[in-house]
């Protein structure tokens, strides 16, 4: 247990998808382990992962995070449907801060409704560090020509972020709730937690709030899985848990490296495959695998650029060929390329012959796997959940504190 006196309590709110609850995952289970009572709001699907972590579960409405013509709800109407139950959840808990992730606003305003210290977890990259829109996969210019083109998007990037202040406080009227004046208004002033390398964040001053702590990192615990016998080397594709649903990048990998004096081990990740597709001599595919258990053994990840994988492969060394699909995916990709641990290929140019001389091109260049080795050298010495967990704890003891002053 840490140094604070006696047990705190911790309300953690994350989004359902594994990328955002695998990390308040491994923070709440740092908080459980230092002695303090955690309760975890996220979808079902992570009740026993959270209670076998020695957390309180609470099953958080589920609602899409984008609309669709199914479920046409736009996102800051179901942040005012969940934000009730979720309300009721704090009260019960009654805990000494809350914790949620950026995507999922009503642990957030939950806890402002109930006066509780909040702060923010970022899973990956800051969304307010890009050298042009966020997610758009642009490096920072270097050109004068580039300088004035990032200029002139500066504009429609305010624009959009001050139509998302502005549909944030129509939200937070809704519940009673003073407006906000930044920008970011989703992000805690309080304590905002970075979940990634500092070597992929681009250079800046961060406020003193604001604390990138590396990587963190949880999985489902899962038994060893045979690679393919031989001596060349291994590579692991490693495809996205949620998007990629014709599994395109798993298919030109198997039938690309079919031929190429590299040991291939793919997973499905339990995504239905069809049609079926045809499994090289040199290949193995399975439907899962524990990441933490094979990529140390590996020469180069392909993956899709989820953060989550991105950031566990470099922990474990390994370079990566990143070939974004959608969302923050071509963000990271770019980051990989920047830092110079991976090779990127953009997702409309995949093919089985582009990844081969990808592969080729990744596996030739000793200075990505070099670089990799430095980040998880780094990684090693600085635990993204424990950081992350003393950072929480030192923002619940100064709340105490001043109760206990103004008593």
């Amino acid at each position: 247990m840490s140094d604070a006196p006696g047990p705190l309590r911790f309300f953690l709110g994350a989004f359902g998808e594994p990328g955002h609850a695998f990390p308040m995952l491994a923070l709440g289970s740092q908080l459980a382990a230092r002695g303090h009572e955690v309760t975890y709001e996220t979808w079902s699907r992570w009740r026993e992962s959270a209670q076998a972590e020695g957390m309180g579960f609470v099953a958080a409405p589920e609602y899409p995070v984008f609309p669709t013509q199914e479920r046409p709800l736009k996102p800051y109407e179901a942040v005012v449907l969940a934000t009730a139950p979720t309300h009721e959840a704090v009260a019960r808990a009654r805990p000494d801060v809350v914790v949620h992730d950026i995507l999922t606003l009503a642990p957030a305003l939950a806890g402002e409704l109930e006066r509780v210290p909040v702060a923010t977890l970022i899973p990956h990259l800051h969304p307010a560090g890009a050298a042009a829109p966020y997610a758009s996969g642009a490096r920072p210019p270097r050109t004068a020509l580039g300088r004035s083109l990032w200029r002139a998007l500066a504009r429609p990037v305010d624009q959009g972020l001050r139509r998302g202040r502005a549909e944030l406080n129509d939200t937070r009227a809704q519940l009673g709730l003073p407006p906000v004046q930044r920008l970011h208004g989703g992000l805690s002033e309080r304590l905002c937690i970075v979940g990634t390398f500092p070597q992929l964040e681009y250079p800046r001053d961060w406020p003193t709030w604001t604390h990138v702590v590396g990587p963190l990192i949880w999985e489902p615990p899962y038994h060893e899985v045979k690679a393919p016998a031989g001596q060349q080397p291994l590579v692991l594709v490693a495809p996205s848990t949620a998007h990629d649903t014709e599994h395109r990048l798993l298919r030109a990998a198997l039938e690309g490296l079919a031929e190429e004096p590299v040991r291939v081990l793919a997973t499905t990740n339990r995504a239905p495959l069809v049609p079926p597709i045809s499994v090289p001599p040199n290949a193995r595919l399975v439907e899962w695998l524990s990441y933490s258990r094979a990529m140390p053994g590996c020469a180069l990840v392909i993956c899709h650029a989820g953060h989550g994988t991105m950031a566990r492969a470099l922990a474990c060394g390994c370079p990566v060929l990143a070939v974004p699909h959608s969302g923050d995916m071509a963000e990271n990709a770019a980051r990989a390329d920047w830092a110079g641990i991976g090779v990127r290929l953009p997702w409309r140019l995949l093919s089985p012959s582009t990844l081969r001389l990808a592969v080729r091109r990744a596996l030739t260049q000793p200075s990505l796997a070099a670089r990799a080795r430095q980040l998880a050298v780094w990684a090693s010495a600085n635990d993204g959940a424990s950081r992350a967990a003393e950072l929480v704890e030192a923002l619940a003891l100064s709340q105490r504190g001043v109760r206990a002053r103004t008593r």
